[in-house]
């Protein structure tokens, strides 16, 4: 299979953000400027449970995608607390106009004025809650009414892997988030996609800034540039995006870049950007590394798996300033097995 080649179109995206429409500094027309500006081919303004399509700012070569964030607390009053978990979903339509609100609950509604939140297609019932089944209804719901729907930083979120690992629905995690990173310098969550996959269920990963923009942009803790997913599209239409995310035809990174990716019968053949490191992993106790002693860069590796202890394997890209790029994990089937 060769999942990557020198052909493949790789559109660099933005999969969560906030504008001032919620609780960011920037209008969605400033958003849509920074990122096209800095290389950037898609962005999906996210704003806190204020569903809204942003088609107006498509532009040659760019394309915006609808959803919004949403968010459920154990304090019925949507009320933060810094000790608390609580669980972040981002939702992408997979129509642009598409723009229900899910599970409509006014006193989580804190930014879009309610009159307008009551003129959007509904689905669900309101009254957040904060339990499996509702979680797990929340996600269903949003699936049936057209959304993708991603785990956002559950660093951040304080969440516990007990809580989220039952969670059907969800098509990716967020993998890297550069706002929460800005935050705690945590939000780094390879260790709970691998505790996915070894609880059998093969989601995917993806990198988003989750930006504010509350700093200037040349501020060390800026929250925009910082993590991005490539994604693999035949073309930039809103179609092909959407059709790329359902399949995991992309990758997160902060930094590298992933130029050929090939697996037949069991080998393994990478080449990307200057990196002091290329891992396979199979689980956390099972990664076999690609580097030079001296740690000078490389540009390729190639791993032969062995058939016996390989349920999946993931590549993950290491440069010489910490910045990292992570796929998803492909099956045995995938990997030629």
């Amino acid at each position: 299979m060769e999942y990557i080649t020198e052909t493949t179109r790789q559109y660099k995206a933005n999969l969560h953000s906030h504008s001032n429409i919620s609780d960011g500094t920037l209008t969605p027309e400033e958003m849509a400027d920074i990122y096209r500006e800095h290389g950037y081919s898609i962005l999906a303004i996210t704003d806190h449970e204020a569903p809204a399509a942003h088609q107006d700012l498509n532009r040659p070569g760019f394309q915006m995608i609808t959803g919004y964030e949403a968010y459920i607390r154990s304090d019925s009053l949507c009320r933060f607390d810094p000790f608390r978990p609580e669980i972040h979903l981002n939702l992408i339509a997979k129509d642009p106009a598409n723009v229900t609100y899910i599970g409509y609950d006014a006193k989580f509604c804190k930014y879009l004025p309610h009159e307008a939140a009551e003129k959007l297609p509904q689905a669900g019932a309101g009254i957040r809650r904060y339990n499996r089944e509702y979680l797990q209804e929340f996600i269903r719901t949003a699936n049936e009414a057209g959304y993708l729907v991603s785990m956002n930083h559950p660093v951040w979120s304080q969440e516990s892997e007990s809580m989220l690992l039952g969670l059907k629905g969800c098509y990716s995690l967020e993998i890297y988030n550069t706002g929460s990173w800005c935050i705690n310098g945590g939000e780094l969550n390879t260790g709970l996609y691998d505790a996915y996959l070894r609880n059998g269920s093969m989601i995917y990963c993806h990198g988003a800034d989750d930006n504010h923009n509350k700093k200037p942009l040349d501020d060390l803790l800026s929250d925009s540039f910082g993590a991005w997913t490539q994604v693999l599209a035949k073309d930039l239409s809103y179609a092909s995006v959407i059709h790329a995310l359902e399949n995991g035809d992309f990758y997160a990174s902060t930094g590298p870049s992933i130029r050929v990716l090939a697996m037949n019968g069991g080998h393994v053949h990478v080449e990307c950007s200057p990196a002091q490191r290329i891992l396979l992993v199979r689980s956390m106790k099972r990664c076999q590394n690609a580097y030079r002693p001296d740690g000078s860069d490389i540009t390729s590796a190639d791993f032969d798996l062995p058939e016996q202890e390989t349920p999946y394997a993931y590549i993950i890209v290491m440069d010489r300033y910490g910045h990292q790029a992570h796929t998803r994990a492909f099956t045995r089937t995938e990997l030629g097995l």
